[in-house]
């Protein structure tokens, strides 16, 4: 058996007598090499050679009681022996860390223990108790925990018997002496350790500092320790012990002037014993002349590499931290890399202002540990949980005992960690710092899984900086903006008054935020339904008129826009760009969700930047759109403030903002985009210099797997024909221009092997005609496909010039993420990867209808777009230099009409399909088209993600420009809306394809069809908070004659003119019913067949008066409130006018000369009797203000007649005019006029008119 053990024992290199270590092994261990623990050991262990089976349990049990979720660690029978080195015998180049190691002949492993003493370096142990921690990611090796003192198998050397030594007391003048310190003899120190500093490494060189107190007095004394062989002091110092240190001098600092004692290569540390110790005089022992020593080159370099700014004291209460000493459990590790822990589930331990240069070897949860003289700071961020202990230079932390739990081990990053080299740049106080630590993890945590956390917390001092460093740096510039006053370590660590970054701290609430997109929506979505109440959607005055159905229509969409500002802290939003070929969108996405967004260019061209697929934004300046959708049956409008009748709330988020304001923090790499094009204006960016740069800083822009990560195995076969040796790099692509594209649809297309359709799905699909410029071309590799070869006109014969051919290009599948990206007059090129075939394109043509009804050449034939191709934007046709010749001549043949609004509101406009652009005045939810066709409807039903009605329209009202007369209505049919994001009132939106219908009062509107499409141009400047808001309410309507109005003019949509209230033609009060509108009388409906259910009525008036300005005359049709003003009458008077009415359901008269409809009231009828003779008051003949748009549906359609002269009177003076015919005329407003008022705009319409007829003259 012992010869046996002795075999095994050959590995650690040495013949060791096996008898000594036999009483120690159980018949169960066997020996382990440090090289076989390293690579077969992967889970933690433990091993006790001499405890009992109980012993052990009791241990385990111990340690689950700080921790019971969490399993203690697992025994192994292993025997482990070795020697404890500090690693400087290993490899001479490496930097001596302070750190221990035990090793053999096969390997060194890092290790901990809680004890150890100096004559232990260089000696052979057997180790009867220790734990193995492997690491968390396998890359490396872990550590060894020594539980107990381990057992020494060679003696120790002997200590010498008397040594002469000087107490601090008698030491300190020297270091307080303003005399020149000069060379003298070694001097040896003995003294209580009073204090411990941390290991530092700075520019390769580690050190740390000790102090010695006087046994009688609080007088200490420094002591830098410097040495390789020396560093291993520092576990050997314990707190309160006393000690003797050897072959001391005496040096000071270069620019403070401070002094201390330094260690030499000969000086020894011994403990102290006072009959061992005699005491010295300094008069024999400092004696000789020399110069200066110069041994804290180390601590010069330490102080100007730390030569950093201060955090900006801002107003507010700072408050004084506490230092206290402190003993606690670790509980969890909150983030290793910040140096942050959780002592006892309610303390944060920050050891980040500490070099941790043991790589936090032992701090794993469980682990005991005392800290010394630490910061205490109650609330350092208002939103971090924990009261945090800050350790900074001048503090100890001790290891109490190590975990006895099978936790795991994550060691900080060694280099580049971003954490500590931002607090150490930017001499952040503990309040930024665990903002910026809260700030990494949330960057980390949501876009490590795109581009890994190397690629994400890169640092500048290395390479480029990464995507967390740009996004953090110009936070952390604008918090600390003064960087003059340095980081004085002298202070933190030799001062007699202590002063540290940690000292003082103001409780900083953070000035931003960049959560989760999931966050973002969930905020978002918060914040537009807090307070929200139906009532706010709608006028009052308005909303007591409506019928149940209207009224439930009119709340049934609403929207609110928020900004960065909306939140508090502000929001920034981070995300990266993708695109869904389901929803066929522009996507933001991090880990937790995705964000629809709507991207546009400040100069009004379209988003089509196709490079930018794939890489991490930041948008600071953005709208964030919530979209309400409600189902609601309220009967009227008295019970808006009952909640119970709102049945179904639904909403959507999608974010809007423009491409200059954005900024790109990392760009995907190796893929086939290129950057931007030197055509495009709108990518460039200014610099603060005031120079142009591309937003992507690498001259290649990347693309990023889309969204299947696996390869596709139903890639196109004819790509793989024909492919040489670089057939895996080389790819094919074609240019075209795109003339036309229309909207997302579901069509019957099916495809050239599918003979049969019948049976089949619709599939959801969109086409695009473009005309193919030049030939294909053949790349050795998609990052040569750079310039534009087949724009360059380089034949005059034809042979080789540029060849053009149209076709319809098919989008579906994967394909339809494309989408968003395709616009008209931009230039595109078709990318197939890993292809040679310059037939491709060929090969997968096919007609768009059967071939026996195809007879018309002018057909273009039709080309399903691949999934594994890929697209990329050029630059647009308007962009083409002028040597482009080819190009420019191929726009004359192919260009679509793009019409403006005033020639589709003209009555000589021919065509039924028309585009335009213009600008969002209004949106607004209305009940269907009734001519809609119900084959679209019904198809377009099957799609789940319409959160509308399908009985629904919206109509958008468009104007050329802000304020402009020239307004055209556009209907888009609910179904439709499911793809389009940003219609909002203030946007620039270009409509393709609507269909221009005309109505049968003549008025010009469109339609969105199967064929259409938008695109968003410009977002809206303002933030109307909901859908109800009124547009124009800013600035007053232009005040015209009724002269100068057109009876066919369609697009003014509101003037105003000061006017003479002749007569009230019309007029009718009635109580109707809120479901049926039918007469609702005495608390009922009265209809009855069907009987109606309803139990609610509303209120309605309308009246038709008669106005002349005394260029012309025109009938006003009012409703319900504007009723009242033109009466004259007071809200007072108007209620207690339609109570009356309530009882007998309504009441209607009309003037003796009028023509109209209703009922002519009875003779005993007091009711209309009063109105009767109101309305024939002369107090009602009076001058008002009315605002007023042309009635688009009179009851009356009028014809031309020639003018005609009418008498005007006013006052007592009579004149004579020409007028037209009397205009329809519908009322928005009335206001009464003063006769101040009157005067001031008689005489600046009469002004006006004067100077209009001097132009006509000059004219």
């Amino acid at each position: 058996m012992l010869s046996k053990t002795g075999n095994r024992m050959r590995f650690l290199g040495f013949d060791a007598p096996p008898i000594a270590l036999a009483s120690c092994f159980s018949f169960l261990s066997s020996f382990i090499s440090i090289s076989d623990l390293q690579h077969q050991q992967c889970m933690p262990c433990c091993s006790h050679l001499t405890w009992s089976t109980n012993e052990f349990k009791e241990w385990s049990h111990q340690g689950q009681g700080v921790l019971p979720m969490q399993s203690a660690l697992p025994r192994a029978y292993l025997i482990l022996v070795g020697y404890l080195t500090d690693g400087r015998q290993e490899d001479k180049e490496k930097l001596v860390d302070g750190c221990l190691y035990l090793k053999d002949n096969t390997g060194i492993i890092p290790c901990e223990l809680l004890h150890f003493e100096l004559q232990w370096l260089e000696s052979l142990f057997l180790f009867p108790s220790w734990s193995y921690i492997p690491r968390t990611d396998k890359s490396a090796a872990g550590y060894v925990e020594i539980l107990v003192d381990p057992v020494l198998v060679n003696l120790p050397e002997e200590v010498p018997d008397s040594i002469p030594v000087t107490y601090p007391a008698s030491a300190e003048p020297l270091l307080t002496s303003r005399v020149p310190c000069k060379k003298r003899s070694k001097l040896t120190v003995a003294g209580e350790l009073a204090r411990l500093g941390p290991l530092l490494c700075i520019r390769q060189k580690t050190f740390f500092f000790l102090f010695l107190k006087c046994f009688t007095s609080a007088v200490w004394v420094p002591v830098l320790v410097q040495k390789p062989n020396q560093l291993a002091w520092h576990h050997i110092l314990q707190l309160g012990h006393r000690y003797t240190i050897t072959g001391l001098s005496m040096s000071s600092l270069k620019k403070s002037g401070q002094r201390m004692f330094v260690t030499g290569v000969s000086s020894c540390l011994l403990p102290y014993c006072a009959e061992q110790a005699r005491e010295q005089p300094l008069g024999s022992a400092w004696q000789g002349e020399s110069t200066q020593s110069s041994s804290l080159e180390t601590a010069e370099q330490l102080s100007n590499s730390l030569e950093l700014g201060v955090e900006e004291e801002r107003p507010g209460s700072t408050e004084e931290s506490k230092i206290i000493s402190y003993v606690g459990t670790v509980t969890k590790i909150l983030n290793v890399h910040a140096g942050l822990f959780l002592l006892d589930n309610k303390v944060c331990l920050c050891l980040a202002y500490q070099q941790l240069l043991n790589s936090a070897r032992g701090l794993r949860p469980g682990a005991c540990v005392e800290l010394i003289d630490v910061h205490l700071l109650q609330k350092p961020l208002v939103s971090f949980p924990f009261i945090v202990l800050g350790a900074c230079l001048s503090s100890t932390v001790v290891l109490k005992s190590f975990s006895r739990l099978s936790t795991p081990y994550q060691p900080p990053a060694s280099s580049g960690n971003l954490y500590l080299q931002l607090l150490f740049r930017y001499n952040l106080g503990m309040p930024l710092y665990l903002w910026l630590v809260s700030l990494l993890e949330t960057f980390e945590e949501r876009f490590s899984c795109f581009f890994g956390c190397r690629r994400l917390l890169l640092s500048s001092t290395h390479r480029n900086p990464g995507a967390a460093e740009k996004f953090l740096v110009p936070l952390l510039q604008a918090m600390v903006p003064d960087r003059e006053k340095a980081r004085d370590i002298y202070d933190e660590i030799l001062a007699k008054i202590h002063q540290c970054p940690l000292q003082k701290y103001l409780t900083l609430n953070p000035p931003c935020q960049a959560p989760s997109l999931s966050v973002v929506c969930h905020v978002a979505e918060q914040k537009s339904w807090e307070g929200f109440s139906p009532s706010q959607l709608l006028s009052p005055l308005e909303a007591q008129h409506m019928g149940t159905q209207e009224l439930n229509r009119r709340l049934a969409w609403s929207y609110c826009t928020l900004s960065a500002e909306s939140f508090q802290p502000r929001l920034i939003l981070l995300g990266v760009l993708r695109v869904s070929s389901r929803s066929s969108s522009l996507q933001l996405q991090d880990k937790s969700s995705t964000l629809p967004c709507v991207i546009s260019y400040k100069d009004g061209s379209p988003f089509a930047h196709t490079a930018l697929i794939g890489s991490l934004l930041q948008v600071e300046n953005y709208q964030l759109v919530v979209e309400r959708f409600l189902q609601t049956d309220f009967p009227s409008w008295k019970q808006l403030a009952n909640l119970e009748h709102v049945r179904e709330k639904k909403n959507s988020v999608y974010v809007q903002f423009y491409f200059e304001d954005v900024q790109v923090l990392y760009s995907a790499e190796g893929k086939i985009q290129k950057g931007l094009r030197s055509g495009n204006s709108s990518s460039l960016r200014k610099k603060d210099d005031g120079s142009l740069t591309s937003e992507l800083e690498a001259p290649e822009a990347k693309m990023l797997k889309l969204e299947d990560p696996k390869p596709d195995t139903h890639r196109d076969k004819n790509c793989q024909k024909g492919q040489s040796s670089t057939g895996r790099t080389s790819c094919v692509s074609h240019l075209f221009l795109v003339t036309q594209k229309e909207g997302l649809m579901l069509r019957n297309y099916q495809l050239a092997r599918e003979e049969d359709g019948e049976g089949q799905d619709m599939q959801r699909s969109f086409q695009a005609t473009v005309l193919w410029l030049g030939r294909p071309q053949l790349w050795a590799h998609p990052a040569e496909t750079g310039d534009l070869p087949e724009l360059e006109d380089t034949s005059c014969d034809g042979e080789g010039g540029m060849k053009e051919q149209d076709a319809l290009l098919l989008f579906m599948g994967k394909s339809l993420r494309w989408f968003p990206f395709l616009h008209l007059d931009g230039l595109y090129r078709f990318i197939v990867p890993r292809c040679s075939d310059l037939e491709v394109f060929d090969k997968l043509y096919f007609p768009p209808v059967p071939a026996k009804f195809l007879g018309r050449s002018f057909c273009p034939l039709c080309l399903p777009v691949q999934d594994t191709w890929h697209l990329q934007h050029e630059t647009w046709i308007f962009c083409l230099g002028e040597h482009q010749l080819a190009a420019r001549s191929a726009l004359r043949g192919m260009n679509q009409r793009i019409s403006s609004i005033q020639e589709v509101l003209s009555n000589s406009f021919t065509g039924s399909l028309v585009s335009f652009s213009g600008e969002i005045v209004d949106r607004t939810l209305c009940a269907s088209l009734k001519n809609e066709k119900p084959s679209v409807t019904l198809s377009l039903q099957k799609q789940k993600e319409c959160l509308l009605a399908s009985d629904h329209s919206v109509k958008l009202s468009v104007s050329v420009a802000p304020g402009s007369p020239v307004v055209v209505d556009v209907y888009i049919a609910a179904t439709y809306l499911q793809h389009l994001w940003g219609l909002l009132p203030g946007a620039k939106i270009f409509f393709q394809n609507l269909e221009r219908k005309i109505s049968r009062f003549h008025n010009v509107y469109c339609t969105y069809i199967a064929s259409s499409c938008v695109s968003v141009l410009s977002l809206p400047t303002s933030h109307l908070p909901f859908l109800s808001s009124p547009a124009g309410e800013a600035s007053s309507p232009a005040l015209v004659f009724l002269s100068n109005l057109q009876p066919h003019l369609q697009h003014l949509p509101q003037a105003r003119i000061l006017c003479q209230l002749s007569c009230v033609l019309t007029l009718s009060l009635q109580w109707v019913c809120s479901l049926c509108s039918s007469i609702f009388k005495e608390g009922r409906c009265t209809r009855h067949s069907p009987p109606c259910p309803s139990h609610t009525g509303v209120r309605q008036a309308s009246a038709r008066v008669l106005v002349e300005d005394g260029t012309g005359e025109a009938i006003v049709l009012c409703r319900n409130q504007h009723v009242a003003a033109m009466l004259g009458l007071s809200l007072l008077e108007w209620e207690a006018l339609q109570n009356c009415v309530q009882s007998r359901g309504g009441v209607s008269i009309q003037h003796g000369e009028a023509t109209g409809t209703g009922c002519v009231e009875e003779p005993e009828d007091f009711i209309a009797c009063y109105l009767r003779s109101l309305c024939r008051s002369p107090l009602i003949c009076r001058p008002i203000l009315l605002d007023f748009s042309l009635d688009r549906k009179p009851s009356k359609i009028l014809q031309p007649v020639p003018l005609q002269l009418r008498n005007f009177r006013c006052g007592e003076v009579e004149f004579v005019s020409q007028v037209g015919l009397r205009l329809n005329l519908l009322c928005l407003n009335v206001e009464e006029v003063e006769q101040g008022t009157l005067s001031y705009l008689n005489s600046e319409r009469i002004r006006r008119t004067s100077s209009c007829c001097r132009v006509e003259a000059t004219a």
